[in-house]
Order: C-alpha cells, then structure tokens, then sequence
C-alpha cells in the first residue's frame, strides 16, 4: 500500500514506548504488586481486578504512574477487606517511585530519525500521562531540543487530536503521527484526515488494544522501528 506523503509539514510522536520504555515497567510493577498480595488471591486474579480498578478511576486520575500507585493501593485494600498492612502500603509506594526514577531507556535509532527529520519539517511530541514526569522523562531523554512544540494531552481521542491542530494552526492533511498505539496514535488521526505510522511495541497495554475489524480498511503504515520511517519521508 502506497501513501503519499509529500504534503507533510509536521510530525508529531508519541512518547512513551514510541521514543522510549515504559510499558515494560508497568508490567514488571504488576508482578511486584501481585506477589505482595499473593496471600489474598491468584496472581491471575489479582492482574484482572488491577486492570478494572485503573479503568475505573481513569477518568479521577488519569494516566501516569501516579494513578498507578492510588489503583494499587485501592485495590490492596479492597482484595484484602482492609486489612493490608502499613507495611504493604509502603512497598506499593516504593514501586511506584521506583518507576519514576527509571533511566530513559531510548529505543533504537530514535536520536538519529529525530535528528534527520527536524532538519525538512517541524517535529512536536504528542503525548498523555502525569505532566510533571512526562517532563522529567522528555528533560532526562536530551531529545527536548528536536521539538517545536510539546503537548500533555488527558487523551488521545480525535476531539484531543483536533483542537490540538486547531491551536497550532496545522491542517490535518499536513500532520503525520508516529506512535505505537493503534487505538491513540493512529486510528484518531485517520478519522479526522491526517496521516499516521504504527511502529509497534513488543508490550501493549491492554486498554489500548483494538480489535481487528476497527482496523480494516483504515490507510495506514506500519513499520519494524523509527528508523524505517527514514525512506518514507526523506
């Protein structure tokens, strides 16, 4: 499938799992949370009735690490009928700062698509989460300098995605999107006529799984890494 895009004047890219890890740890936090509550319920279990408590309070905290660590600690107390110990609460704590201070982890070829590509148009990033960390990962990556414009966005939906356009006076048909979630980085942006690129990652969380019939007929790229965005637009 061909794509034209040689009226695109500005990308946009996802962060998280797009320029660098991130879903990997919150894996790795589950398996840590689920063994401090092992005593309560199945590990399976446990991963399930953590899934359902984020997407509950998705709308009260949003995303980020931050609503990662209240749903954990709701959920330990509801498993445990109240009667976690202080000393549960506190490891979910730590897990959470644990998160926080991961090291940027780039992944292949980022830096140097940024750098080709901020040379023939204007690149902005295009992400969700809690706005203090999502700025301490962009201050800690040393990418900050390839972007024009950097947007924190509650969601990706296509009413966030067009006002976003909107205040930056960028007409969709000139906008390309690059990330790994189909349901936030790609399939908003076909739906209000711009373009997009689907590099996935090894990791997907499972709220931001689609379902294939949302896909079918959909115009879209889906490439192996950043790097092979490279022959497409240069």
């Amino acid at each position: 499938m061909e794509i034209d895009y040689s009226h695109i004047k500005v990308i946009g890219f996802d962060a998280d799992d797009t320029l660098w890890v991130n879903e990997t740890y919150f894996r790795d936090a589950e398996v840590a949370f689920g063994k401090l509550l092992s005593k309560y319920e199945t590990l399976n279990k446990i991963d399930q009735e953590l899934f359902k408590m984020e997407i509950k309070n998705l709308p009260l905290y949003g995303y980020g690490v931050k609503g990662f660590v209240l749903s954990m600690i709701e959920m330990a107390l509801e498993l445990s009928n109240n009667k976690v110990s202080n000393q549960v609460i506190n490891d979910i704590l730590a897990i959470g700062k644990d998160m926080i201070n991961k090291p940027v982890e780039l992944l292949e070829g980022v830096e140097e698509v940024l750098k080709k590509l901020s040379q023939n148009y204007r690149l902005i990033l295009a992400t969700k989460g809690d706005l203090l960390d999502q700025e301490r990962k962009l201050e800690k990556s040393g990418l900050l300098d390839y972007f024009h414009h950097i947007e924190v966005l509650s969601d990706k939906k296509e009413e966030n995605y067009s006002k976003l356009l909107n205040h930056l006076d960028i007409k969709p048909s000139e906008f390309l999107m690059v990330g790994n979630s189909l349901k936030s980085d790609v399939l908003p942006l076909i739906n209000i006529k711009a373009h997009a690129i689907h590099v996935p990652f090894h990791t997907t969380w499972l709220h931001e799984e689609v379902h294939e019939d949302e896909t079918n007929g959909v115009e879209y790229k889906t490439v192996g890494s950043l790097l092979d965005i490279l022959p497409l637009l240069n």
